[in-house]
């Protein structure tokens, strides 16, 4: 019989959206623990969920994986993130929300323009790279605002 506190490594997969694999790989990193049954089995705390979401988060801000293991290990005894330690670990997130959320919007606005223009001239449009002129300002999109290349 299951103990109620710890779930199985498919109903944390369930509940928390991760796959099995991801959930090794963050076991394996140190971002999340499990215990294991007799039979060798993982089990997850439920406070796993907590730790999960917070991952999650943090990636969807664009912190590396390295950021995120910083910053959970801030935590004392590595113990599930408060509503306080939340505030106090994402306060810094901030600004770079704002700067990706300034790029999108200078994204937007650059679509909007180019494609209102009417001009149909890919050799015109401040879009384009005519004579593939970005190429000296290294690889990708260079005319994409910063944060969201």
């Amino acid at each position: 019989m299951q103990s109620t506190d710890h779930l199985t490594v498919s109903e944390i997969a369930t509940r928390s959206g991760f796959s099995a694999s991801a959930l090794r790989f963050y076991e394996r990193e140190g971002l999340i623990n499990a215990t294991r049954t007799t039979g060798n089995q993982r089990r997850y705390e439920r406070n796993v969920l907590r730790r999960l979401a917070f991952i999650r988060a943090a990636r969807n801000v664009g912190l590396t994986l390295d950021e995120v293991a910083a910053a959970l290990a801030e935590l004392p005894d590595s113990r599930t993130p408060t509503k306080a330690d939340w505030t106090r670990l994402s306060r810094g997130w901030r600004a770079r929300l704002d700067a990706q959320i300034a790029a999108l919007e200078k994204l937007r606005d650059g679509l909007d323009s180019c494609i209102g223009c009417g001009c149909l001239s890919l050799k015109r449009c401040a879009m384009s790279n005519p004579a593939d002129i970005a190429r000296t300002d290294g690889p990708g999109a260079r005319y994409l605002p910063a944060p969201l290349r």
